[in-house]
């Protein structure tokens, strides 16, 4: 078992390359998202095992659901497998997106509020149907503008805390939106491979780079 001095409470997950993966299989595009969902499961576990207190994965933004409905169709259902088989393992599950959009998977409802399942030891958060400016948004809708605790507490994604660690598959060294407030100090690591070809050795390498950063939080 990998051994680490300090872990990230926090770790964010952006599982991209689903679609180009499958361009190399001979696949159509939007079968890349089935093969996206059991690697989800293996890091779910890992990061269990070795204690890590809480975890957020990027599902899809409000804006994917530009892209074809094929694919729009596909991961969509790609979320709602993984959300449903994660409520059957030890974890507080929350997904965050909007829900007034026809885009929502209604079979999602259920999770837009904290659901504990076993112990709850982890928590998981899912973000659903996201797009940062909706985030932000809410935040302006229902504060005071000018306060700016009022702001951070009532954006849509009030419930997630400070990420430490985001991972990246697929190559690509970009956010995408991804959670803008509680990412300002996220330390950002890489991975080229795609998210279907997951490894754990993947999260090692970014939990071992972990280890060197200095983390002062612009301090």
């Amino acid at each position: 078992m990998e051994i680490f001095k300090r872990l990230p409470r926090h770790i964010g997950i952006i599982p991209d390359g689903n679609r180009r993966w499958a361009q190399r299989q001979g696949m159509e595009k939007q079968d890349g998202y089935t093969y996206g969902i059991d690697p989800g499961f293996q890091l779910y576990e890992r990061c269990m095992e070795l204690g890590i207190e809480e975890m957020t994965f990027y599902g899809f933004t409000q804006d994917n659901t530009k892209r074809p409905k094929e694919q729009t169709t596909a991961f969509q259902k790609a979320c709602v497998d993984a959300v449903e088989g994660l409520a059957h393992r030890d974890a507080e599950l929350l997904v965050i997106g909007n829900t007034k959009s026809p885009l929502f998977p209604k079979e999602l409802i259920p999770y837009t509020k904290p659901v504990k399942f076993g112990k709850g030891s982890m928590r998981v958060n899912f973000l659903v149907n996201y797009g940062w400016n909706w985030d932000l948004t809410e935040g302006l809708k229902n504060s005071n503008v000018y306060s700016r605790q009022e702001l951070l507490k009532n954006i849509a994604s009030s419930e997630v805390s400070r990420i430490d660690l985001i991972i990246r598959w697929g190559g690509r060294r970009r956010l995408s939106g991804f959670l803008p407030i509680q990412s300002i100090y996220a330390d950002f690591f890489v991975v080229e491979d795609y998210w279907p070809d997951f490894e754990l050795q993947h999260l090692y390498k970014a939990l071992e780079w972990y280890q060197k950063q200095d983390i002062t939080l612009g301090g």
